[in-house]
């Protein structure tokens, strides 16, 4: 690998959608245990645009480079890694100020498992955050009980309604009507228009919720929970004090990934892609994806000039 220079997204302070700029960087080269990756395809997370805009400081200050997602082929390995070489196709996650809006990022092999050939890039860059968020979240699950997914059309909850229901649970969704249909085809079994109906009246002896909103829909869900149920709970900063309550921070896991992956393979999880951008209009895609109004994920791929 030469020191050449490559494009990448960052910005240098917190914002709106326009704090985004490209910039050429050079390319970074890898530590100890570490996987040069020419990323093919990048996804957006709402952590994204809460870490761009501050209202997450998770990463600390600009200047940052976002993106947790990647999916690419392996160029370049650092010591000590024996289960990459060059020209490997990964995916997995990368949580670091120097993220994967970009040509190339460094990423710990532990953090990567091998992309399956049923599935290309986009696809499987469309995975990583939102499918280990729910698969952490769901790994209690047991066949027959009540697992309530709010958002279910969303990134996470377009997934998590698919793990729950291949570990054998009664789904229950919260979406808008227009998503209805497209979640009884991932196997929902009940579905409720948020916008009309509150869920508290219409659901009850929950076993699982799983809060993918924030504000006081954790707090809500605790209502409608059998005696031992759990809110599990990815979007909320302030932790209830109620020991039904549990804060999920997802991990990134190679490991956990290739188990995702198995269920990719055997035809028992899709990801749903709202659409495909180029980063070169990265501005434009975190406003969509800040509108609330995705369905899945919206991924991008590598400048073409």
């Amino acid at each position: 690998m030469t020191s050449d220079a490559m494009k990448a997204i960052t910005q240098q302070t917190l914002g709106g959608p326009d704090v985004l700029e490209t910039v050429r960087v050079p390319i970074p080269r890898p530590g100890d245990g570490e996987v040069l990756v020419r990323v093919a395809a990048t996804s957006i997370n709402a952590a994204d645009w809460k870490l761009r805009s501050g209202v997450v400081t998770r990463l600390g200050p600009p200047p940052l480079t976002l993106g947790f997602d990647l999916s690419g082929v392996v160029t370049e390995v650092g010591a000590g890694v024996t289960e990459f070489a060059p020209g490997d196709e990964v995916f997995g996650n990368i949580v670091s100020r120097n993220g994967a809006y970009a040509e190339y990022v460094v990423v710990p092999g532990e953090f990567l498992t091998r992309k399956p050939v049923e599935i290309d890039h986009v696809h499987a860059a469309a995975l990583p955050t939102a499918a280990l968020t729910a698969w952490q979240a769901l790994t209690e699950v047991q066949p027959g009980q009540r697992v309530l997914v709010h958002a279910a059309a969303g990134g996470v909850g377009h997934l998590a309604v698919q793990m729950a229901k291949a570990r054998g649970a009664y789904v229950i969704g919260t979406a808008r009507a227009a998503n209805h249909e497209f979640l009884r085809g991932l196997g929902a079994d009940e579905l409720i228009d948020y916008t009309t109906t509150d869920f508290t009246t219409a659901v009850a002896d929950v076993d699982i919720a799983f809060d993918l909103v924030g504000g006081d829909y954790s707090e809500r869900s605790l209502l409608v929970l059998t005696p031992n149920g759990r809110v599990i709970d990815a979007q909320g900063e302030e932790p209830l004090a109620d020991p039904r309550y549990y804060r999920l921070y997802f991990h990134p896991s190679g490991a956990d990934l290739a188990e995702v992956a198995a269920l990719v393979v055997a035809g028992r999880l899709r990801g749903e892609i709202d659409r495909v951008m180029s980063l070169a209009d990265i501005a434009e895609a975190h406003k969509l994806s800040e509108s609330g109004r995705v369905r899945g994920k919206i991924v991008l791929t590598p400048w073409t000039d």
